[in-house]
């Protein structure tokens, strides 16, 4: 029966957090059925965006360490004074080969703080990775879920399906009997419900035809040949049609449960402290410190850029044959910010207006994790009413009456359409029971996500600096 389809696969905190996000997990045989933490572990190594995100990181390393050098000295080479009546090096006193190197030295500390500034942006990086592997997780976990959902209630309706051709048969061997009540109505209502199963069956297959579709996308790896044609070529270790899914519905542990799972509803100031961790919102942290040092780095600019210059000049003999001196020259050339009311003043103001902007990005983001916490939990709580609903009393009651519908008929005291209704109030309720705690663990999914950062921080913190996958699985309705 579907209310016990609960009973399968528990996931414990640490299977999650570690194993269902671990990039060097070993590659999944693919021989065999695709289960719910198979497909959240292939595609998160298969995702190009975390590749993508990782070059990234490395682009803004290498630069940091580029804006920190100073530019490169320019040197000068050419005639100085040649006389135009002769072009006579020699003629002159003036006219000299001259050879000349100038440095220039950037305003104040800029090269320290831009070199500071693009670090902290780099340190921005890990925790987007995190941020994208948990919401990979919910993703594809949600898709898995709903593969799960339309494929297990195919089985349901084929099940059934028999039952109705067994209970159509037994109906025209009444009717042709004449010894029972049954009419030739009858007969037409059972093959007219066999049709609805079949139209039922080539929805659900619709849908399955969907989600693996989408689902596919994720389980597919693409690979760029380097070479004239840069040929990109597709590789997967599952079939991206008529995918196998294994036949057990996973239980997600949730985190934090108590909390969840109580009826009183902590204020959002209380509430803050199980999402500051989140890998989204520290990764707009790392942002806000990012534009902070920005407002550093524009006060430089009422600091002076310097700049040192040396030149060599060589001078012929004069038409005498007596040796005249060479030349050297040696100096120092700065600006004089002066006028900062219409420049400097305003770029120190625009620094600071964009670090306020970004800050109000962490505000924002802040609240969608709560509206998200409190629909997601406020959902959860009603649907397991429900489910405690169907357990105990509708599917038990459905059968009950399909019990005594069946019963009644066979003893002649019944309606056949009575025994067709109940069947299909029956097989109704098992879908519906399967739907609903398909839709429990998605909700056990999307929450997990937002607690990602909540788990284990000081592990949390080491994976992160090596860059390696941390989060918990999470997932949606």
């Amino acid at each position: 029966m579907i209310y016990s389809i609960k009973s399968g696969i528990k996931f414990s905190t640490v299977t999650l957090a570690f194993a269902l996000f671990s990039l060097s997990a070993a590659q999944v045989n693919a021989d065999i059925s695709l289960s719910f933490e198979s497909a959240i572990k292939v595609a998160q190594k298969n995702d190009p965006w975390l590749t993508g995100n990782m070059h990234k990181q490395k682009a803004v390393e290498v630069m940091s360490t580029a804006v920190s050098t100073l530019p490169d000295p320019k040197v000068s080479i050419g005639l100085a004074n040649l006389p135009t009546n002769g072009f006579d090096f020699g003629q002159e006193g003036m006219t000299q080969a001259k050879v000349g190197i100038s440095q220039m030295f950037p305003r104040g500390d800029t090269l320290a703080i831009k070199s500071e500034q693009l670090k902290i942006e780099s340190e921005a990086f890990p925790y987007q990775r995190q941020n994208r592997e948990s919401k990979v997780a919910v993703t594809v976990g949600s898709l898995w879920l709903d593969a799960y959902r339309v494929q297990q209630s195919i089985a349901l309706i084929e099940k059934n399906r028999a039952l109705f051709e067994q209970l159509a048969d037994v109906a025209e061997a009444s009717y042709s009997s004449a010894l029972g009540k049954t009419r030739q109505q009858d007969i037409v209502r059972a093959q007219l419900e066999l049709t609805r199963l079949e139209d039922r069956l080539d929805l659900l297959a619709q849908h399955q035809n969907r989600y693996e579709g989408m689902l596919s996308q994720w389980l597919t790896s693409l690979s760029t040949e380097h070479g004239s044609q840069g040929d990109v070529h597709l590789e997967s270790e599952f079939t991206l049609h008529n995918i196998v899914l294994s036949k057990q519905l996973p239980q997600i542990e949730l985190l934090n449960r108590n909390l969840v799972l109580d009826e009183n509803w902590l204020q959002p100031s209380k509430l803050v402290t199980y999402f500051s961790k989140h890998p989204s919102l520290v990764a707009i942290e790392k942002k806000v410190s990012a534009t902070k040092t920005g407002i550093k780095l524009a006060k430089q600019k009422y600091e002076p850029e310097w700049g040192v210059n040396a030149s060599y000049g060589y001078r012929a003999d004069d038409p005498m044959g007596s040796s005249r001196a060479d030349l050297f020259s040696v100096g120092v050339t700065f600006d004089l910010p002066l006028f900062t009311k219409n420049r400097q003043d305003n770029e120190v103001k625009s620094a600071i207006s964009k670090t306020e902007a970004v800050k109000t990005e962490k505000l924002l983001l802040l609240r969608q994790l709560l509206a998200s916490y409190s629909s997601a939990k406020g959902r959860l709580l009603r649907l397991k009413d429900r489910q405690a609903l169907y357990a105990s009393k509708l599917i038990p009651q459905t059968h009950d009456q399909a019990e005594a519908a069946l019963t009644a008929y066979t003893n002649d005291d019944g309606d056949f359409a009575e025994v067709v209704r109940s069947r299909i109030a029956v097989l109704n309720a098992e879908i519906d029971a399967l739907t609903l705690n398909v839709a429990e663990q998605k909700l056990i999914l999307e929450l997990n996500y937002l607690f990602v950062g909540s788990i284990n921080t000081a592990h949390h913190k080491m994976n992160v600096a090596n860059n390696s996958s941390f989060a918990v699985i999470s997932g949606e309705e």
